[in-house]
């Protein structure tokens, strides 16, 4: 007989189907979240685990926010799909609404499935508007696992993985505009960057890099893309790294968005300029699935839920909060990052084994390339109390690892 969601009762079974038909992907946590709300998720065996994580910087407006399922379940019970050979209704709503969020100049949005699938895109409007091919990317920055984004991505091994890799990709230093300089020659389309680099260790460098990058590109003939995926829709504290104080204001011709974007739904994007849009034309750009009206409706809702309950100004007040309160915890050394996306630096390399303490004590977090740096990705609605909770624990957690 087939098993069913109703005919798997525990964990165990559902671990061990999961591990029969799916091929590997991540180390997974000891558990099955069937359920959640806000900050919390619950587990098959009726467990709640403080979420610190939000499934790699997925739900920002917490697990299940009321006004985005309200808009799926209408959505899907009106249309689920149709490409965009049609005119959308609802995909016309999130597509202004999120023109709407962007800094001033990007107005115009492509719409995908995921971020790589965004940065892929991305790149490719580049190498149309300069009729260039070869792109810039840095030391720690990671853009996605299909062949141009992992081509393009100097973290670890994710460009071994991908070989044989797409040709035309150039490494510069993270944090210095000397080294794009003595790369960006004429064949150079683009120069493309997470402004935070998440997966590195929250690696942040100060508004002057992005400045003289935003220079150096208008000299040398270069589109500069901000790779949004895990900044983007209210992550640090404004709708996005583009145009914040953090970036020195500068706005990038293409942002990429993808993770935070659906609150769970698969969705990715591309904003642009007037001046990139102005050369596509019909069928140079293509999704089947990307815009889809379920998708859609998960967009606009999400937008509107972060706006209706203040999640950008509670996301700088819980940073605030925590910046404050580890401070005082003996073994951080630092606390890395803006808004919601922040890097807890310790003294020593313990991140994997502060991490699994803290999973043991019900709370979810996440590790980076850097073995000292423990990372925070919660929905935006995480509350003081909540955050309290947490560094609680981390007290506790860094005491059980030091002995």
């Amino acid at each position: 007989m087939t098993t069913t969601l109703k005919t798997m009762n525990n964990f165990e079974e559902i671990a061990a189907r999961e591990e029969e038909f799916q091929l590997a992907t991540y180390k997974k946590f000891p558990f099955a979240p069937v359920r959640g709300e806000g900050s919390w998720v619950e587990t098959s065996e009726g467990e709640r685990f403080l979420d610190l994580y939000g499934g790699h910087a997925v739900c920002a407006t917490g697990h299940c926010h009321p006004r985005v399922v309200e808009a799926v379940r209408e959505q899907a019970g009106r249309l689920l799909f149709y490409s965009n050979v049609v005119y959308s209704d609802v995909r016309a709503v999130a597509a202004e609404r999120l023109v709407g969020c962007a800094p001033a100049g990007l107005t115009k949005a492509f719409f995908c499935n995921s971020g790589t699938e965004a940065n892929e895109n991305a790149m490719r409007m580049a190498r149309m508007k300069t009729g260039r091919e070869r792109v810039i990317t840095f030391t720690g920055g990671f853009h996605g696992r299909t062949a141009d984004s992992i081509s393009a991505t100097f973290l670890g091994k994710y460009r071994e993985l991908g070989r044989p890799n797409v040709p035309g990709h150039l490494c510069a230093e993270f944090g210095s505009v000397e080294s794009v300089a003595a790369l960006a020659d004429e064949t150079v389309a683009a120069v493309m960057l997470e402004p935070i680099q998440s997966m590195a260790g929250v690696t942040l460098a100060p508004p002057e890099f992005y400045r003289d990058l935003r220079r150096l590109c208008d000299e040398r003939g270069m589109l500069l893309v901000f790779d949004e995926v895990q900044t983007g829709i209210g992550r640090t504290g404004s709708w996005f790294f583009a145009g914040s104080e953090a970036a020195g204001g500068v706005v990038p011709d293409v942002v990429t968005l993808a993770k935070a974007l659906g609150s769970g739904v698969p969705v990715g994007a591309c904003l642009t300029t007037e001046a990139v849009a102005s050369g596509i034309r019909e069928n140079d750009l293509g999704t089947t699935f990307g815009g889809g009206m379920l998708a859609m409706a998960a967009v606009a809702a999400t937008l509107e839920a972060i706006e209706a309950d203040k999640m950008l100004e509670n996301a700088l007040a819980v940073e605030s909060f925590l910046r404050q309160s580890l401070g005082r915890v003996p073994g951080v050394a630092g606390v890395r990052g803006r808004g919601l996306l922040l890097g807890v630096e310790f003294a020593e390399a313990v991140a994997g084994r502060v991490q699994k303490s803290l999973l043991e004590r019900h709370i979810i977090t996440g590790t980076s390339s850097d073995p000292k740096v423990l990372r925070l990705l919660p929905p935006l609605c995480l509350t003081k109390g909540e955050a309290s909770t947490f560094v609680e624990a981390l007290v506790d957690a860094l005491k059980e690892v030091g002995d």
